[in-house]
């Protein structure tokens, strides 16, 4: 698998692509091909299996550094840390966001895929008070003058903030719909941004001006109640999740939604029991994968985030203590397990619950007071 992975990395761009071909790699264009007649053409092609990585992608980039990361191999001397982060770097645009790639196309989902994937290369830049007095970028030593700058992480939370709505939900882009997977994006950037706070700033300046053109959006304590009690409303009769009004539960949600909740300390406002059962229930009893809902056909999208969203409400904990086992618990901010989240030291930003608990896999980050009255 880690093998595959770097054959999906393209050297043109310093990203990894979705998958990589065995025809057409410019390396392979640069031979001359026998030219007696066909048959050899055809075979020349055949026998040449240099890996072509598809055109890199910040979605598939931050997947890549995922897999990486569960390996244990991202001190892998085939990675080019330093080309991997100016990939990121030249694909911020000037109002902060995030193109997925040379094409243009900007998402908040991209917004996430880049603080995640720096955070991982150990590459991050904080906003100014979490920075040293000599203006440490967080880059390790080793990739700095490779990487500066890398981006500008005040723009980047500027912009998120100006996707949110006035529902308390975050759109694709401004004025775009509130949607459950883009909440999780932003969220989570903002939790590895360390700027969950802003959610309930009422003197948030990041965009004074509108510039960007997006919904006012709420501040105060409403900010992050609000969001949270939106997610809450995605509820269906059947216990599963949607991502927007009037949808289909969806077993998906149970992760974008449930890790949002998770990071503002509000799982509880939920009904985890009957999630816990609709998740079972869209569970094939022949393969044992996990459907996007009950007498579906399961695959491995919806088998992932249904066993995250069950280790979400604790329901893997509960099992692996009848079986006398040890589940791995899935972190709601990296998507990563804890265990590789703690041994890497990553950091992030979440909010304390109501009574001012925070669940024990969130301790190791910076917690926000979100206790009631405050």
């Amino acid at each position: 698998i880690v093998d595959w992975v770097f054959d999906c990395y393209d050297p043109r761009t310093g990203g990894f692509g979705g998958n990589c071909s065995q025809r057409q790699h410019p390396q392979r264009l640069a031979r001359q091909p026998p030219t007696d007649n066909d048959q050899n053409q055809r075979q020349f092609l055949l026998n040449d299996e240099t890996p072509c990585p598809h055109d890199g992608h910040l979605l598939y980039t931050l997947s890549a550094l995922q897999i990486l990361a569960i390996a244990g191999k991202l001190n892998d001397p085939r990675l080019d840390k330093p080309a991997i982060a100016a990939f990121i770097s030249s694909l911020q645009n000037e109002d902060g966001s995030f193109s997925g790639d040379e094409w243009g196309e900007v998402d908040t989902r991209f917004s996430y895929c880049a603080l995640s994937s720096l955070a991982l290369l150990g590459c991050l830049p904080l906003p100014n008070d979490d920075h040293d007095e000599e203006g440490n970028d967080g880059c390790d030593d080793k990739y700095k003058e490779a990487t500066k700058p890398v981006i500008d992480i005040k723009k980047a939370v500027s912009y998120i903030l100006s996707c949110r709505n006035f529902d308390g939900g975050f759109g694709s882009i401004p004025g775009a719909e509130s949607h459950a997977g883009q909440v999780f994006c932003c969220i989570g950037a903002l939790s590895i941004a360390h700027s969950l706070h802003l959610l309930n700033d009422e003197n948030n300046d990041t965009d004074p001006k509108n510039t960007h053109g997006g919904n006012a959006s709420p501040g105060g304590r409403a900010g992050a109640d609000l969001l949270s009690w939106w997610l809450a409303e995605r509820q269906c009769d059947s216990g599963g999740l949607n991502g927007r009004p009037e949808k289909q539960a969806d077993v998906c949600y149970s992760w974008w939604i449930l890790s949002a909740l998770s990071i503002m300390g509000r799982v509880d406002w939920i009904n985890r029991k009957k999630l816990g059962q609709f998740i079972l229930n869209c569970q094939d009893d022949d393969d044992g994968g996990i459907a996007d809902r009950p007498g579906d056909m399961p695959d491995v999208y919806h088998t992932f985030f249904g066993l995250a969203g069950l280790s979400l409400i604790g329901f893997l904990g509960d099992v692996g203590e009848k079986e006398g086992r040890v589940y791995r618990e899935v972190d709601p901010v990296f998507a990563l397990p804890v265990d590789v989240v703690r041994g890497m030291g990553l950091k992030a930003q979440v909010v304390s619950g109501m009574d001012g608990r925070v669940d024990e896999r969130l301790k190791s980050y910076s917690v926000l007071d979100g206790s009631s009255g405050r």
